[in-house]
């Protein structure tokens, strides 16, 4: 190829490649926050719980038995998170939906002896005498809710939290 050639064809791709696109496309439009959401019961260490006393604080709510592998893998990663990000008004609360009891108790001994104090957060039994909340309800495990400041659902997940999800919940934290 001539040197001439090469040199306009090479002008020629920078001007079109500079140059606007003649259709623009547009933004999707911002998903409006979802219902507000509540929560009351009993944390795991017989403390009352409430996510109203979470007000202005992002809130991930995750919904999950003891015995099921991927909530277990799912609130390790979560617990890393809320670990680095407590502080910037974000809390992670756990809810057990365990049916007895007992497997509950057990699953919470077991974190007292397995995870560092400062990496745990509150856990309420959903099945527990007083536990009241505005979730619905949970067919599958694990199931999270993204609240936002005003503690309105932006995202609900079923299963593993994607990554767009956890880009999206640390955006919410800006």
């Amino acid at each position: 190829m001539d040197k001439r050639v090469f040199l306009r064809a090479c002008a020629a791709t920078t001007l079109v490649s500079a140059m606007p696109p003649l259709v623009h496309a547009q933004a999707p439009a911002a998903t409006p926050p979802g219902p507000r959401h509540t929560l009351s019961g009993t944390s795991s260490d017989g403390k009352p719980l409430a996510l109203a006393d979470y007000a202005g604080k992002v809130c991930l709510v995750s919904f999950f038995t003891a015995g099921c592998a991927l909530c277990v893998n799912e609130l390790r990663l979560m617990r890393e998170f809320y670990t680095n990000n407590r502080q910037r008004d974000f809390v992670l609360l756990g809810v057990n939906m365990d049916e007895k009891s007992a497997d509950f108790m057990q699953y919470i001994e077991l974190l007292k002896v397995s995870v560092p104090a400062e990496q745990r957060f509150p856990i309420a039994w959903r099945n527990a005498v007083g536990h009241q909340d505005s979730f619905g309800a949970i067919t599958r495990r694990p199931t999270h809710y993204v609240l936002n400041r005003q503690h309105q659902q932006v995202l609900r997940r079923e299963g593993n939290f994607q990554p767009a999800d956890w880009d999206d919940l640390w955006t919410s934290l800006a």
